[in-house]
């Protein structure tokens, strides 16, 4: 390292000393303008003739002639595009299709004159002959005449012996360093090439038991060639190979020459490093798959652990699909049953008023089992979002009790609700469908499991904490079912499924809404004595100039028009007419109704008559989907209000309805009490009318 660190400085000095002694350049205006514009010219290197061109340990292409040509590039301020080739029969044929423009190192020859100028021979070498130390043919090459000889194809030295040593039996091989090791297997008599290739070839690929026998008459004296057909080159490579000095060529040699090159995979460091390296890796896998065994061991216990909770789940999911047999099933019983027993002539109206509400109720029960088993599905895989608006909670506990009331009346159960919170206190920002189920669900079980005696709903803030229970006097809960209130599939009393109804996903899904909302549930309960649900989620109230005057907004009536158009956009011919039947009922509306089976007949209908005052719009219909046209019809009637109608029931159904332009949405099957605020809203009139 330190005799290469020599030789660089040398040669530094060496170019760097030749520069400040020379003209500022040794090329004219025009030669460098042409250098400019033929950026791309190419010099052919074969770097595997040591130490004149190789690959060093670096794995850079060094050596002899590579100073040398980094000096005609220093002289002529030109960087030369080097292309290295592997294979001296191919950049010979490159030579002579004009496709590479300098050789860096090659032997002239009368075949080569014809298309290559040569200059500047920087040493000359006297071509040897070399044999297997056990042999002695002589030291002649007339000794060898009757011998096969091995030469590299397409050297130099191959065309001067054919040329002049016609006696000579030739093999060639594809480099020296073949040939001798063929020489050395016996295939080959000898071989011809030059002493200091051989010399360093012999010694430094380990092939002892070969001689130098004797040098020829022939000689290695390469030179730099230049493609005879490009004039302006040859006139520069001229110009700066003639202005080297013969000292400079002189240093450039000596520095190479006491300069002993050893290829980087017969060097100590080398092997030293590549064991380090070696260990190292070693090391590193045995601390991975130690790494390994513990997560494998980890993984093990992970999954052995979802095993076991995964068959719990499976034997409370296999007990959810055999009660929800007997749980849709009394819906449906009652839904077909007292439908046909409508059809007796025979009937009488108290009857039929009797039957009708209990395919109504079971109708309801249906659809509560199956909005349940939707909303645990969503709640379970992740697919809930939460969306915060402002909410009156006063107005919302007033709703839910005169909900409850009848059914706590019919029950012979007193319902209380005992509200403390203030109206400034009342208004809040919060997610009104997750706090609304999770408020129905308390006082639906409250009521449901109480038999006598008293459900109270309580509300207060404590400490920044809404607080709300309800609180009942019914059959309570036994301690050891009080674990599993809130998992999905169950009911604490095994023995209550005989008298309740229910698939036990309500208090389930209560307890994931109001995680979801940064809340909780806990209770407390005794069996036999009762119940006490808490509900607690942090107190975020909203304070508007608006509040204390909504409900002066709300009692505002406004006079009718003569007429009101509505256009039912719906696709199912039952559907239709119950919706049409049900605003006929409202007698004090004069509806004009017009009907679409698509998005696209409404849209239609809409552009031709501006008179529409509502639409009624189902979401999944043929040709195009509700979203579609509410759309394209709010572009064009951005005013005109579009109710959504529809069997998608989810919160995010309705968000999807709201987004694509909606002002409002109500489920199928639709019920009338709900239409009828909804009809209220739009054509300003606040009926306090109740059906029956």
């Amino acid at each position: 390292m330190v005799k290469k660190s020599l030789h660089i400085f040398l040669t530094s000095i060496l170019i760097l000393g030749y520069l400040s002694c020379s003209k500022s350049t040794i090329l004219n205006e025009q030669e460098k303008k042409w250098l400019q514009n033929n950026d791309s010219i190419t010099v052919g290197v074969f770097p595997y003739y040591a130490p004149y061109q190789f690959i060093n340990e670096n794995e850079k292409i060094d050596g002899v002639l590579i100073d040398y040509l980094s000096l005609i590039e220093k002289k002529t301020g030109h960087k030369f595009q080097r292309k290295l080739y592997t294979n001296w029969e191919n950049l010979l044929n490159d030579a002579k299709n004009n496709k590479v423009e300098i050789i860096l190192e090659i032997q002239q020859t009368s075949s080569r004159d014809s298309y290559l100028n040569f200059y500047s021979q920087l040493f000359e070498s006297s071509h040897t002959i070399v044999t297997r130390k056990d042999v002695n043919y002589g030291k002649d090459l007339e000794n060898y005449y009757d011998k096969i000889i091995t030469v590299p194809k397409d050297y130099a030295i191959h065309e001067i012996l054919k040329e002049k040593e016609k006696n000579l039996n030739i093999s060639t091989e594809i480099d020296d360093i073949t040939c001798l090791k063929q020489v050395l297997s016996g295939k080959y008599h000898a071989y011809i090439g030059p002493k200091a290739v051989a010399n360093y070839l012999i010694k430094t690929e380990s092939l002892n038991d070969l001689k130098i026998v004797a040098e020829t008459k022939y000689n290695y004296a390469p030179s730099l060639a230049v493609q005879k057909s490009n004039t302006y080159l040859n006139q520069i490579i001229s110009k700066s190979t003639n202005s080297i000095t013969d000292h400079e060529k002189q240093v450039i040699f000596d520095n190479w020459l006491y300069n002993p090159i050893i290829p980087f995979y017969k060097k100590a460091s080398f092997w030293i490093t590549l064991t380090a390296m070696a260990l190292l890796l070693l090391i590193i896998i045995l601390l991975l798959n130690r790494y390994l065994k513990f997560l494998i061991l980890q993984k093990t216990k992970e999954l052995s652990f979802a095993k076991e909770k995964a068959e719990e789940s499976n034997k409370l999911k296999t007990a959810f699909i055999h009660n929800i047999s007997h749980e849709v099933r009394t819906p449906m019983n009652g839904i077909i049953g007292f439908s046909e027993l409508l059809n007796d002539p025979k009937i009488t109206a108290e009857d039929q008023k009797k039957y009708s509400k209990i395919i109504i109720d079971s109708s309801n029960q249906l659809i509560n089992i199956i909005d349940d088993i939707i909303e645990i599905s969503q709640l379970e895989t992740n697919q809930v979002e939460v969306r915060s608006e402002e909410v009156n909670l006063n107005a919302l506990l007033d709703i839910l009790f005169s909900d409850f009331q009848s059914k706590a009346v019919s029950k012979n159960i007193a319902i209380y609700l005992n509200n403390k919170l203030t109206d400034d206190q009342a208004f809040l920002l919060i997610d009104k469908l997750k706090i609304t189920k999770i408020l129905r669900n308390l006082i639906d079980n409250a009521i449901k499991f109480t038999t006598k005696g008293t459900v109270e709903i309580y509300c207060e803030i404590k400490e920044g904490i809404l607080i709300i229970s309800v609180k009942d006097t019914g059959i309570g809960i036994k301690s050891e079912d009080q674990e599993l209130i809130f998992k999905n599939f169950s009911q604490s009393e095994k023995e209550a499924t005989k008298s309740y109804d229910g698939l036990g996903l309500g208090l389930s899904i209560a307890q994931k809404n109001a995680k979801l909302i940064n809340g909780n549930i806990s209770f407390t309960s005794m069996l036999n004595k009762g119940s006490s649900f808490i509900f607690t989620i942090p107190h975020n109230p909203v304070f508007t100039a608006t509040n204390q005057n909504v409900s002066l907004k709300i009692n505002n009536t406004h006079d009718l028009p003569l007429k009101q158009v509505i256009l039912i956009v719906e696709d199912g011919e039952i559907n239709f007419l119950y919706l049409k039947t049900i605003l006929h009922t409202m007698k004090e509306f004069k509806f004009v109704i017009y009907r679409a089976e698509n998005g696209k007949e409404a849209i239609e209908i809409c552009k031709k008559n501006e008179g529409i005052d509502l639409i009624l719009m189902d979401i999944r219909m043929p040709i195009m989907d509700g979203y579609t046209a509410t759309k394209k019809i709010k572009k064009m009637r951005p005013e005109l209000p579009i109710v959504a109608q529809t069997a998608y029931s989810t919160e995010e159904d309705v968000q999807k309805a709201l987004d694509a332009g909606c002002d409002d949405f109500v489920s199928k099957p639709i019920d009338r009490k709900i239409l009828r605020p909804i009809i209220d809203k739009y054509f300003s009139v606040f009926s306090k009318s109740k059906f029956t």
